[in-house]
């Protein structure tokens, strides 16, 4: 019975040992989000795509120009004539289609790209912040997949996480 005594007694002794594990929780949405080299991803993104929008309607007005040019020549040109012509601008019309569709993809990708490594880049930060400060563990979640519930206001690290990203991302550039 003395045994079993010193036993739990020692267990116990033990246990209360333990360091307790340090959590915290972040809004991954909101550190994504509000990132600001995500933010300048997003905004050299929106450059790119003015600019293609604008070279795209560019090209469509000169190739409507020259739709109306081939129109006029048709009316005096024989009908063998008109069929080349119509033919040549409907094959030119699908290669600027499929030229537009290309460097949409490209960019899409490129923009993807960046994004996914902006995302790395903050999944690493917290990480490195989750060692350097002691947390055992720091979850996310988002509106879209609420892995937690609940977590005390304490713990929610969110905005320390996004102010030193942040401030670390403006160190860099």
């Amino acid at each position: 019975m003395k045994n079993i005594i010193y036993v739990s007694l020692a267990m116990l002794v033990l246990a209360s040992c333990q360091k307790p594990n340090k959590i915290g929780f972040i809004d991954n949405g909101t550190v994504i989000n509000e990132y600001q080299g995500k933010k300048d991803i997003e905004a050299d993104f929106q450059t790119k795509d003015e600019a293609f929008r604008k070279r795209a309607d560019s090209i469509g007005q000169a190739f409507q120009a020259e739709v109306q040019q081939a129109q006029k020549t048709a009316q005096r040109s024989s009908p063998k004539k008109q069929q080349e012509l119509m033919a040549g601008l409907q094959q030119k019309q699908q290669q600027l289609q499929q030229q537009m569709q290309v460097e949409q993809q490209q960019l899409a990708q490129e923009f993807q790209v960046q994004i996914d490594s902006a995302i790395v880049k903050v999944k690493d930060y917290v990480k490195e912040y989750g060692k350097a400060n002691g947390y055992t563990f720091i979850l996310g979640t988002s509106d879209a997949a609420a892995s937690v519930l609940y977590g005390a206001e304490e713990n929610d690290l969110t905005q320390i996480i996004l102010d030193s990203l942040n401030a670390n991302y403006k160190k860099a550039e």
